[in-house]
């Protein structure tokens, strides 16, 4: 369902062209009316004065705040209802953002002072205006990432629905924002709003827009360049604040110009940017916390790392850019449109992260950062995951992507066993994603995952209207796209039934032996008997992280808070000690082990078994054969796209 948005001449007037002609209806904001998709426009369209406009200032960005002020003209004789988010674009779980709001002050037209009240922690109503209210209030944010807020004195890192309160029922009106950076800053925006004539004012043509569009007030350095692609020549920019070189920026921006091709080979072009341009807003600095979130013509990136390890922060600008495509434009159908009122639930997360997860690395690869052993190292952890994890045992990974409001950047205060129940849709995802490549390419010669991706995109991503897509899918559109893509439903089917619905493993060693890549037991021989985490406390041994299904240790019936006594009749004291006693073992063999949990003490005989964890080499690492036939395979899989 969408939010018709009956304003053409509005968006000429405001926005200066901004909305591409034809364009389809906004994304619905939560409480605003909601009509099918194609219906005609309302009686009254909105006027220029309609204009929601914000401003942002910083006069104590030293303690971490912003004072904002929102005008709203034009309103209906009822209360309005002001919101702070409480999920925010990219994330799924709740984040409750009005925790960081305070000083909140409303009044009208002719500045009479009007009664603010909060029916919820979320919400705050003004009645009794004259059909304009101001609205000003503070907000505190010290969290740099691609979730929260950040200010201090050497920037203002704003994700929107962390930061700016909004209005039901006004959702399809444009915004305007005017940012007002502190006297002898350098402060600068980097952002993917609108620019006008104004470098510190910036137009949006609805609120979901809005919403989606982080921005960076600081002095950071640029580096941009064209791109021609699918007959359109466009901007791609990098807007980096860090502590590094200039030499390290140039080196950076080469990188990120040849990641942003790769991907653009994968589907056949770069998307069309809704301004013409594409913005990379990274901050790489001791005090921001580490994370990447992508936008629909921007992402946020942010690392406590520099430019000094260059591979530690290109993985992320190479999965973020290829949201691009995946999720931005070729977009669920249960994120669309987004709601900020509630966590954001989806089965399709296995593919919008998981195999974006697949084509990060893979994308590093195809543009030379990565050599081919360092690609294999990127793959263990995948492939270990997804073999030897529990939880495969619990859920599908559409069940799996279904947890997201529970995992992803979620917060709790009890404790969980979803060390147990539980594999990441971004892992189980990459290696379905790895899975299905490699085996298209067995089946069906000439033919990838790519082609897959690129007809996803021609079917639900590159069609768009009024930034949103136009056919937005679901879990049975990308079987039966596979099924076409391929010319053969009876494998998208049987692959659908035992991988996505189902929670079969796939054969990765012999997968992965196709290119010349194999997969061995990362440390042979070596006993164990499970290795959950140790604390000592007291000259005791206490087991203080999850205990995992299928290990010894928990077929013993230990778990997290047991304190370990003694091991094979050695008092244990240390983890030190736990290691000596099973380092001197061999698998196959079984020793003694005395617990105490909670008070009282059991012993119980374990069994010590060889480590089961794997890793991925090369051939030529593991002293193996590489054919002609390997080579081909691995040079029609992982070379440059690009030319």
């Amino acid at each position: 369902m969408t939010n018709p948005i009956a304003r053409t001449a509005l968006l000429t007037a405001v926005l200066a062209g901004c909305a591409s002609a034809g364009g389809r209806t906004a994304p619905t904001i939560p409480g605003a009316s909601v009509e099918p998709a194609g219906t005609p426009p309302a009686a009254r369209a909105a006027q220029p004065s309609d204009t929601v406009r914000y401003e942002v200032s910083f006069p104590n960005a030293a303690r971490h705040e912003a004072e904002i002020v929102v005008e709203y003209r034009n309103l209906p004789a009822r209360s309005l209802e002001l919101r702070m988010s409480r999920s925010s674009p990219g994330r799924y779980a709740l984040h409750e953002f009005a925790k960081n709001v305070y000083a909140v002050r409303a009044v009208d037209g002719r500045g009479r002072e009007l009664t603010v009240t909060r029916p919820n922690p979320h919400q705050w109503d003004v009645a009794g205006h004259d059909g304009t209210v101001r609205v000003s209030y503070t907000l505190f944010g010290d969290h740099a990432d691609g979730t929260y807020a950040g200010i201090d004195v050497t920037h203002a890192h704003m994700n929107m629905p962390a930061t700016f309160m909004w209005a039901r029922d006004t959702g399809d009106r444009p915004i305007a924002i005017t940012f007002r950076a502190p006297a002898g800053s350098g402060w600068r925006a980097a952002t993917q709003l609108k620019p006008t004539a104004d470098a510190m004012r910036y137009v949006a043509p609805h609120l979901q827009y809005f919403m989606d569009s982080p921005t960076q007030l600081s002095a950071h350095a640029v580096r941009e360049w064209q791109e021609t692609s699918g007959g359109r020549t466009q901007t791609i920019r990098v807007a980096l604040h860090h502590l590094g070189t200039d030499a390290q920026l140039d080196e950076y921006a080469g990188h990120v110009r040849r990641i942003v091709r790769e991907q653009a080979a994968v589907f056949g072009a770069l998307p069309e940017f809704d301004f013409g341009t594409y913005t990379f807003i990274a901050d790489y600095l001791p005090w921001v916390r580490g994370d990447g979130m992508e936008h629909r013509n921007s992402t946020i990136l942010t690392s406590t790392g520099s430019l000094a390890n260059m591979l530690g922060v290109l993985g992320t600008v190479s999965h973020e850019f290829f949201h691009a495509w995946n999720v931005e434009r070729i977009r669920p159908r249960s994120l669309e449109p987004f709601d900020f009122e509630e966590a954001n639930m989806s089965g399709e997360l296995w593919f919008a992260e998981g195999f974006t997860s697949y084509y990060g690395p893979m994308t590093l690869r195809r543009a030379g950062i990565y050599d081919d052993a360092r690609y294999a190292s990127a793959l263990t952890g995948t492939v270990n995951t997804v073999l030897n994890a529990p939880g495969r045992g619990f859920f599908s990974p559409v069940e799996m992507s279904m947890q997201a409001p529970f995992v992803d950047a979620a917060t709790s205060v009890d404790a969980q066993n979803r060390a147990n129940t539980f594999i990441s849709y971004y892992t189980w995802g990459a290696g379905i994603g790895l899975a299905l490549d490699l085996a298209i390419r067995s089946r069906f010669p000439g033919r990838s995952l790519d082609d897959f991706m690129r007809a996803m995109w021609q079917k639900h991503g590159v069609h768009q209207q009024n930034f949103t897509p136009v056919r937005p899918y679901a879990v049975d559109d990308l079987r039966v796209t596979l099924g076409e893509t391929l010319g053969d439903t009876a494998f998208a089917n049987d692959f659908f039934r035992r991988y996505i619905t189902g929670r079969e493993a796939p054969d990765f060693a012999t997968l992965l032996a196709q290119a010349g890549l194999r997969v061995r037991p990362a440390r042979a021989g070596t006993p164990t008997i499970g290795a959950p985490r140790l604390n000592v406390q007291d000259g005791s041994v206490v087991i203080a992280g999850p205990v995992l299904i299928g290990t010894s240790l928990y077929e013993a019936g230990a778990a997290a808070g047991d304190r370990i006594v003694s091991l094979d009749g050695r008092a244990i004291d240390s983890g030190d000690a736990v290691a000596a006693v099973v380092s001197a073992k061999r698998p196959g063999e079984v020793i003694e082990i005395t617990l105490e949990q909670r008070g009282q003490r059991r012993t119980a005989r374990v069994a010590v078994r060889e480590d089961p964890s794997i890793e991925v080499v090369t051939y030529e690492a593991a002293g193996l054969e590489v054919t002609d036939a390997i080579r081909r395979f691995r040079s029609a899989w992982l070379g440059g796209r690009s030319n």
